[in-house]
């Protein structure tokens, strides 16, 4: 999911925070810093702009005034030093309010509810689309199977095994192939014999994973980049 940022603040170190907290993160563009609301607005016109990391005390026009002065305005995240706001700023149903010095946990944590806003403002889900799907030859049966549904496919030599929320399906099909069909923002190969989908992980442990009831290995020539992507895309796993 691309997501497409400004940075409204009057102070360089907070900017300078919130620049390297996006450094760590995949899919967000910063469009643009601004140390005011008002130099702001040429690039909010132009419009795609998904969220405002939005100050609120600045010289010439706080935050909370500039966004009574707009019709409408995308995702607002509030930064500031002062938790006293708090109250009113909901009143224009912003999406979080991060108090500084902001930690990356926090932010990570703002994030994660901007991604799940925005997925579902779009009609997607973690990268795809609510209908995104693939068929599966079954028992000479091609079934519709939709990714959002997808836990995790297990090797079983020549087939796979498509585990589902609704349930489980064989078929012949290698799981190198697979895994190639599958978008890789939301899939990983984490084994020779396993491929997750990676927002259904609920534990990381070692070289283990759980996903519902189930402990998957984490194979050594894959776990690298299948713990980078994890981590990267679930910040609130519990991990050893």
């Amino acid at each position: 999911m691309d997501i497409r940022c400004l940075i409204i603040d009057d102070e360089a170190l907070a900017i300078s925070v919130i620049e390297t907290h996006l450094e760590d993160l995949k899919n967000i563009e910063i469009a643009g810093v601004f140390n005011n609301p008002i130099d702001a607005l040429p690039a909010l016109e132009k419009g795609n702009i998904d969220v405002i990391f939005l100050d609120i005390n600045m010289p010439r026009m706080s935050g909370l005034e500039f966004l009574k002065t707009l019709p409408e305005y995308p995702q607002i995240i509030l930064t500031t030093a002062y938790k006293e706001y708090a109250l009113e700023s909901y009143e224009f149903d912003v999406l979080d309010y991060l108090v500084k010095p902001i930690p990356f946990g926090r932010f990570l944590k703002a994030i994660n509810k901007l991604k799940n806003v925005l997925a579902e403002k779009r009609g997607e889900q973690n990268g795809f689309k609510q209908d995104s799907h693939l068929f599966l030859k079954v028992d000479k049966k091609l079934v519709k199977v939709y990714l959002k549904d997808i836990l995790f496919i297990e090797s079983l030599k020549d087939y796979i095994k498509v585990t589902t929320m609704e349930g489980t399906y064989v078929s012949h099909k290698s799981i190198s192939s697979i895994t190639e069909e599958l978008p890789d923002e939301c899939f990983v190969r984490v084994h020779k014999s396993y491929t997750i989908a990676i927002d259904k992980v609920k534990l990381l442990e070692g070289n283990m994973i759980q996903i519902h009831n189930k402990r998957i290995p984490i194979g050594r020539n894959f776990a690298a980049n299948a713990k980078q992507k994890i981590l990267k895309d679930r910040g609130n796993l519990l991990t050893d």
